[in-house]
């Protein structure tokens, strides 16, 4: 059996076999229950601390004053909008840089090559702290944006709402999103840099002999079969981002990671919280592994026939 025929029977096995948990999945689960097993107990003799999950659970999910979402889930969704608008920011400024980078024209290979080594050379809390205090602040005017997100004042529409949230925290959101956005692109450019750069020369070649223009060209030949060979690594920044927006909390952005923070030290219920905030990101990248993996299959069936 070739690996052509292989690749599309593995492709076609059921989706009980596919997740069908073998011996090695067993034991390693055995292992992550025995040591939470063995913190929790622990913790209540080495450090003496009482466990109080039903008071943890009743908190993050008592609705607010005017019968708003929980605070704890007001988070997680702001956490959700921030990685999501955070992904598109990131994914179309990545491939600008991407294609920048491989530009002939020095003018724009030269900023698009600085910016990134600058970005992935700079701590990501110190580059959040420099953009917000230094650069958020008098960006928006310049682009002015300040009647929109500083000052908006009329009603929002659900469709707003749903995709932006309150109005009052429009301007938080914008210099998240931003602030992600922006330290995500410089990986995920050289991300897409590399799976285009692996395409056989053979390949550019024969695009040209059918006589494609430079545009055609990248988007029918040369964009689908580098596709395949940047999601997996395109699917782990995508995760780390989600992780990395818990740093935008630090500029008192409301996001899961600050809600959990203020509903830990208000409570006392230190440990509970924090488990509870670190299952919520555990949740959110589980979910979005699992959206990537259908994309990778996805891609692969593209491009084997």
């Amino acid at each position: 059996m070739d690996s052509q025929t292989h690749t599309q029977t593995v492709s076609r096995k059921p989706a009980s076999t596919r997740w069908r948990l073998n011996t090695l999945d067993g034991i390693l689960l055995v292992i992550i229950a025995g040591f939470a097993v063995w913190l929790y107990a622990r913790s209540a003799v080495g450090i003496h601390y009482q466990w109080h999950w039903e008071k943890a659970f009743s908190l993050i999910f008592s609705q607010g004053a005017n019968g708003e979402l929980p605070y704890f889930f007001q988070g997680l969704i702001a956490t959700i909008r921030l990685s999501l608008w955070g992904m598109v920011f990131a994914g179309l400024l990545g491939l600008c840089l991407a294609l920048a980078r491989r530009s002939p024209w020095q003018v724009l290979r030269l900023p698009a090559q600085a910016y990134i080594q600058l970005v992935r050379n700079i701590p990501p809390l110190v580059f959040v702290f420099i953009f917000y205090f230094f650069i958020s602040s008098q960006l928006i005017p310049a682009l002015g944006l300040s009647d929109i997100l500083r000052n908006h004042s009329d009603a929002i529409n659900p469709l707003q709402a749903w995709l932006f949230g309150p109005a009052k925290l429009w301007e938080n959101l914008f210099s998240g999103v931003l602030c992600v956005g922006l330290i995500a692109a410089a990986y995920i450019a050289e991300v897409i840099r590399s799976g285009i750069d692996a395409i056989p020369k053979g390949q550019w070649e024969a695009a040209d002999s059918l006589g494609l223009s430079r545009w055609d060209r990248f988007r029918f030949v040369i964009f689908p079969q580098a596709l395949s060979g940047i999601v997996p690594p395109l699917a782990g920044q995508f995760i780390s981002l989600v992780k990395d927006s818990s740093i935008i909390s630090l500029i008192s952005i409301q996001e899961l990671t600050f809600v959990g923070s203020e509903i830990a030290n208000s409570s006392g219920l230190i440990f509970e919280i924090w488990l509870l905030v670190g299952a919520g990101y555990l949740a959110l990248c589980l979910v979005l592994s699992f959206l990537f993996s259908k994309l990778e299959q996805r891609s692969q069936r593209h491009t084997v026939r």
